[in-house]
């Protein structure tokens, strides 16, 4: 995914499109959007839309000690919570904090106290949570599914695309084959000198953002993680 924070409205449809698709608990959010300051200089605070970033090198998977945690042949990493024991170490070994755990606190309802609303009650039929595992954007993971199955195009197809890629006004988040290169999300990294959050954990995520505005390393991620390694090496 390519996250274009040059058009990004901060309107929070993201957010939004999530909760519905997903039928998220009140006390938890997938997508976030959290400011970030750079330039030690001259001080810029910048508002980031974040997810989990799908890690290509993914501490969560390597730390989860039931194998709930998983990444799949297309490099999207999805946690099975019948097999998640609310160990949270994912959520301690994730240096991006994307993960969050459903405690009891985070699942009382939109109205605790009071009846489920009809939102709520279609949720437990059609996307159950269940308290005491860990959770995350798994980039509609089952859109993807559905929509290959049917010989549609991720990224290009709307029923084989992330909700928040569909939902998004201004067109910020771009999905795609990171390895085609003639795909859309290769093109805007290319083009535009794309940007992975903290390349140097050597995590290699696969959210790209692009901003003119913003000073970052036009080093690659394999550039970065080659001298660190060599840094280690010493």
């Amino acid at each position: 995914m390519v996250v274009d924070l040059t058009v990004c409205s901060r309107c929070y449809a993201c957010v939004a499109a999530c909760r519905v698709e997903h039928f998220l608990p009140m006390g938890m959010s997938w997508p976030k959007l959290v400011a970030l300051e750079t330039n030690d200089d001259h001080p810029i605070v910048s508002t980031y839309s974040v997810r989990c970033n799908q890690c290509q090198d993914a501490p969560c998977v390597e730390v989860c000690p039931t194998g709930a945690t998983r990444q799949r042949p297309d490099g999207i990493i999805v946690i099975d919570q019948d097999k998640c024991v609310g160990c949270r170490y994912c959520v301690v070994a994730c240096p991006y904090q994307n993960r969050t755990f459903l405690s009891k606190d985070k699942d009382r309802g939109f109205f605790p106290g009071k009846i489920h609303t009809d939102f709520e009650k279609a949720g437990k039929e059609l996307y159950p949570h269940q308290v005491g595992t860990t959770e995350k954007c798994n980039f509609c993971a089952e859109r993807i599914d559905a929509g290959l199955a049917k010989g549609l195009k991720p990224g290009i197809d709307r029923e084989a695309t992330p909700a928040c890629v569909n939902t998004c006004p201004a067109r910020a988040l771009t999905f795609g084959d990171l390895d085609d290169p003639d795909s859309e999300v290769s093109r805007l990294i290319r083009e535009r000198k794309g940007f992975q959050l903290h390349p140097e954990y050597g995590t290699d995520p696969s959210i790209y953002f692009i901003d003119g505005k913003i000073g970052c390393s036009d080093k690659p991620a394999d550039d970065i993680k080659a001298e660190k390694a060599g840094v280690a090496g010493k």
